[in-house]
């Protein structure tokens, strides 16, 4: 029996399948707690459901966005979305001829 709530966002997996999924929506007036598997895979529980399952939160996989579709990259975590150096952006054909 699981005594794990379901959280918005947060990672678990299926103690007797082993399958790892993430909660993608939760609505009580709808009895439904949305899944999405890491294949990419939808799902849905009730609470009873939820509340009967051997359910464990886990952290989330490594490269957890590759099923899923994270428009965003902000979605990754990743702070530094710049790649390129600063002062490399406003160079122009004429700058690097110039310096011959």
């Amino acid at each position: 029996m699981s005594t794990v709530d379901p959280i918005l966002e947060n990672w678990y997996q299926d103690a007797t399948t082993g399958r790892t999924f993430r909660i993608v929506a939760i609505d009580e007036e709808a009895d439904a707690i949305e899944v999405q598997y890491f294949n990419g895979d939808i799902g849905e529980y009730d609470f009873a459901s939820w509340l009967e399952s051997g359910f464990l939160p886990i952290e989330a996989p490594e490269d957890w966005s590759a099923p899923f579709d994270v428009a965003e990259v902000d979605d990754l975590g990743y702070t530094d979305t710049d790649i390129h150096a600063p002062e490399m952006r406003d160079i122009t054909l004429d700058d690097l001829l110039d310096g011959e």
